[in-house]
């Protein structure tokens, strides 16, 4: 705005003016001092807002103005504030109220979307792309949102479930935004680089609070509770719920499975940057962002997410690279033998025979989730809770939440899209002339895809509405395998021979 003013002809001599006249003056000695004076009074400014609100608010707001002006650029920009906040901060809120109290996450969504409509508004975007998935994506939402209005005949919604379940709508339209802006292949590059570097700095960030003293790890966590996070040692997580027990990485992430799965998804999606013969980063810092993730991975003690994410590696050294296949027997291998695995052996046993407390509960969820899907088969008994006072709508696995809230059909509408989505996807890898870099991106989609279903099994934060972070990256994740596969299937593929600068022709 400043610019801008700056940059409007003289009339008059309000101060605006003979500000842009200092500032352009001829001699170098005005111009230096009235440089200095602008750099002084945003000095202060910036002083007195870090006095009235604090640093941890300040720095929000300030990052926050840049972003939107970011945003305002171009929606490839609002995507990768998604991601950013996702990642990093996914449950940080304004602190005030407008009605309810928007979250950083919403803030992004929501400028991301306005951007995105005004551009067609004003014509200078006319093109929409459904995909090959978009009709069943566009029949999973309208399922979402009948087998919502069907719950309100159980409970009225609150405030905090009408936006809550819109975060989740628009998370998954999220798709639609992702395949219409991306429409270079720098574009996808940019967008890949911004997952892989998000979940590569969330485990980083897990990493740190866990090998920090507790006492440091607290400080952190109670100067982001300003921005509504958890704070004190109630916010450590530990196994089976046990303070004198082994610590969880929690990292931003706060709860350490969904931290886990943030991991399995950005990792395996970054995984195939080790192999590829078009890496979008040298095999050094692809080796340091996996390695990274699989420490954090490790130190959550996510028994689901482990499973997840050697599953998805499976499944990617089974489609090309069989050389990972032995790499994940010796890795194995090592981690039964190493002395200080063990405690992780033995959590990963006890849960695969039932004997810990936390697989119990789980096992007593699974029953009374299959007992309200009996009652309550076809549509689910919505989001809004439970009919009857001796069910709940709470379980520890994805695909008998979704079965609790949208029923069978819901449940069936989601895993058709999923096959869908997974045969395109394989259509892709097929293609004899795929280029390297986008044979890499596949098969990553593919194994985050593969990993967090079998994650799913045992977690739900892929369609839980306390976690609209990780359904905005699922399904930016899908939305950016739609748009490899279709550069891949294209009869003439434009991808430059020198693809390492692919930060031409970015937003």
């Amino acid at each position: 705005m400043i610019l801008v003013l700056l940059r409007q002809p003289t009339r008059g001599h309000s101060p605006w003016l003979r500000l842009r006249a200092e500032l352009i003056h001829p001699d170098p000695r005005r111009q230096r001092l009235a440089i200095v004076g602008v750099l002084i009074a945003g000095g202060l400014l910036l002083g007195l807002l870090v006095g009235a609100t604090g640093p941890t608010i300040a720095i929000a707001l300030a990052v926050a103005l840049i972003g939107a002006g970011m945003v305002v650029r171009s929606p490839l920009w609002g995507l990768l504030g998604v991601i950013a906040i996702s990642t990093l901060l996914p449950f940080a809120t304004l602190p005030f109220k407008i009605g309810f109290t928007p979250s950083f996450l919403d803030l992004a969504i929501f400028a991301t979307f306005g951007v995105w409509a005004l551009r067609y508004a004003a014509a200078a975007e006319t093109r929409f792309e459904a995909s090959a998935i978009g009709g069943a994506v566009i029949l999973f939402l309208m399922m979402a949102a009948f087998t919502f209005a069907m719950g309100l005949q159980h409970a009225r919604p609150t405030a905090n479930n009408l936006r809550q379940f819109a975060e989740m709508i628009l998370s998954i339209t999220l798709f639609f935004v992702v395949i219409n802006v991306v429409q270079r292949h720098a574009q996808l590059f940019f967008l890949a680089r911004a997952l892989m570097l998000g979940g590569a700095a969330a485990a980083a960030l897990g990493v740190l609070f866990y090998i920090l003293p507790q006492t440091a790890t607290v400080w952190v966590l109670d100067r982001l509770a300003r921005l509504s996070y958890p704070g004190g040692f109630g916010a450590l997580r530990f196994i089976n719920d046990d303070p004198e027990g082994i610590m969880r990485a929690i990292g931003t992430s706060i709860d350490p499975n969904a931290l886990g799965g943030l991991i399995v998804l950005a990792g395996l999606f970054t995984l195939p940057q080790l192999f590829t013969q078009g890496p979008l980063f040298s095999r050094r810092w692809a080796a340091a962002l996996v390695g990274v993730q699989v420490l954090g991975l490790y130190l959550t003690f996510s028994r689901g997410s482990m499973v997840g994410f050697v599953a998805g590696a499976g499944v990617m050294a089974l489609l090309r690279y069989r050389k990972l296949l032995a790499l994940l027997l010796a890795v194995g291998l090592l981690f039964l033998i190493l002395p200080f695995t063990q405690d992780y052996v033995q959590n990963m046993w006890l849960g695969l025979t039932g004997q810990d407390r936390s697989t119990q509960m789980r096992f007593g969820e699974y029953r009374d989730a299959l007992d309200l899907i009996s009652r309550y088969p076809i549509f689910g008994v919505g989001f809004t809770g439970a009919p009857e006072i001796d069910l709940y709508v709470a379980v520890a696995s994805l695909y008998l939440l979704m079965a609790e809230q949208m029923g069978l059909v819901g449940l069936f509408t989601f895993l058709l899209l999923i096959l869908l989505f997974l045969n395109t996807l394989i259509r892709g890898l097929r293609r004899p002339q795929i280029d390297p870099a986008s044979e890499g991106l596949l098969l990553g989609v593919l194994a985050a895809m593969a990993g967090l279903l079998a994650a799913g099994i045992f977690d739900h934060y892929l369609f839980n509405l306390a976690y609209p972070h990780m359904t905005s990256l699922l399904w930016i994740l899908i939305g950016a395998g739609m748009v490899a596969v279709h550069f891949a299937l294209q009869d003439d593929p434009t991808l430059s021979a020198s693809h390492p600068t692919l930060t031409q022709g970015t937003p």
